[in-house]
């Protein structure tokens, strides 16, 4: 997985005290030791970056780095948390390690957590402003990808399966059948604004558009002689639906 915006002020803060969770035994709470400290092994470098979801047609995940840069804590605390208690994240799904590389080359391991893995290392943490903030941060990020899958099944997948079935049809068994498969496809990315391969983890904003383009596209090439005849009004077409998004981006 594109970063997620907020597209909603934060809520004011609750200032009445509120229940920590408890850490498990033998384990103190993460902010107790490492709050606020700064992070010397940490690839990250800004404290305001993006929550970003690592995201794929079926799930998505938190990159422990991350969420210890957003902890303001050393990732190597959080890290043995997580190992320490590997028990209890894998009850709440697979506990994926990797092993990556910061500056000077030298490895490191970090996990990368689902929604409910994530929640719960925040569990073990006071919970201060920075926590609640991250936790809001966490719902919206996810809710943003479930909503995106949700688009992908029930709009996405059948817009591209009649764009493509269309294609098929004005092709005519051409041997170039595949490549304007393709050159539709990269012309549909360019208007919405996508590289190859990221469709998949596109946020709801750009999979709303990619889906309003292949509608568009498919309308075209339906009313064309044949494939060449289909590219050229496809491409008119997505010149006028990237008109539209400017206009409507100079009035918002």
């Amino acid at each position: 997985m594109s970063g997620h915006t907020d597209d909603a002020g934060s809520a004011p803060l609750v200032r009445h005290a509120e229940p920590v969770a408890q850490a498990p035994e033998g384990c103190q709470m993460i902010s107790n030791h490492i709050a606020d400290q700064p992070m010397r092994d940490e690839p990250y470098k800004s404290s305001t970056a993006c929550l970003t979801l690592i995201t794929t047609t079926t799930e998505a995940r938190v990159d422990s780095r991350l969420l210890a840069q957003h902890l303001h804590n050393k990732h190597q605390s959080l890290f043995e948390l997580i190992k320490n208690h590997r028990s209890d994240f894998e009850e709440l799904g697979l506990l994926r390690f990797q092993t990556g590389e910061v500056s000077g080359g030298r490895p490191e391991k970090f996990a990368m957590l689902n929604e409910d893995q994530c929640t719960l290392a925040l569990s073990y943490s006071k919970n201060t402003p920075r926590v609640r903030q991250l936790k809001v941060q966490l719902v919206k990020a996810f809710g943003e990808h479930r909503r995106a899958a949700s688009m992908r099944q029930s709009e996405y997948l059948p817009g591209h399966n009649q764009l493509k079935d269309v294609i098929h049809i004005k092709a005519a068994g051409s041997s170039n059948e595949r490549h304007v498969h393709m050159n539709v496809a990269k012309l549909l990315n360019k208007t919405v604004g996508l590289e190859a391969g990221q469709r998949a983890s596109a946020p709801v904003p750009q999979l709303a558009l990619m889906i309003v383009a292949q509608m568009m596209a498919a309308t075209a090439m339906q009313g064309a002689h044949d494939h060449h005849d289909g590219y050229q009004r496809v491409k008119q077409s997505m010149l006028t639906l990237s008109e539209c998004t400017k206009l409507q981006v100079g009035h918002g």
